[in-house]
């Protein structure tokens, strides 16, 4: 397991993103980086590209069977990066100003598994913008330098509950 140029690590396996809470080892120490292109550092430059709303270079980091899986009911998943360019889009106009902030970062061989908390103003269903933030766990396998298989952990019912006491204090607030 090892550290990626911009995780700072307190134990052998688990990371931090720089400076963030509990993080110990200074990104320019020993064992603290590796050569771009580890899947570390792909699956930052993947979220990195998410939150940027880069569709391009979101698509150039997932292989051509990219499989997008969700493990929440309220999440869909999908199997090609043909089909996920196609979906994209809409989900980031639904969350503007999408941000994932990476919490702890695991890298063992092929496998990344970044904790996050996402923020974000969701618009869908035509209702006003809603701050919504989650947090939630993404595995990823990454091959030949592209994540081949992304796993979303999150727990849909705390953005439904976010979502429906916006429509609440709406409600009461336009009576």
């Amino acid at each position: 397991m090892t550290t990626e140029n911009s995780v700072e690590s307190d134990r052998p396996g688990r990371e931090r993103p720089a400076g963030s809470p509990g993080a110990t080892r200074p990104a320019g120490s020993p064992g603290a980086t590796r050569p771009a292109g580890s899947p570390g550092a792909t699956v930052l430059a993947y979220l990195d590209a998410l939150s940027n709303q880069d569709i391009d270079r979101v698509l150039n980091l997932v292989s051509v069977d990219f499989v997008n899986e969700h493990t929440s009911r309220r999440g869909s998943s999908l199997t090609g990066r043909e089909i996920y360019g196609e979906r994209l889009p809409s989900f980031l106009a639904d969350f503007s100003g999408l941000h994932y902030d990476v919490e702890d970062l695991v890298v063992e061989d092929d496998r990344v598994c970044a904790a996050y908390r996402l923020t974000a103003n969701f618009l869908g269903a035509g209702s006003p913008a809603v701050p919504v933030v989650m947090r939630g766990v993404f595995r990823f396998i990454v091959r030949d330098g592209q994540i081949a298989h992304r796993i979303d952990y999150f727990d849909g019912e705390v953005f439904q509950s976010q979502i429906d006491a916006a429509r609440r204090a709406e409600e009461s607030g336009s009576s």
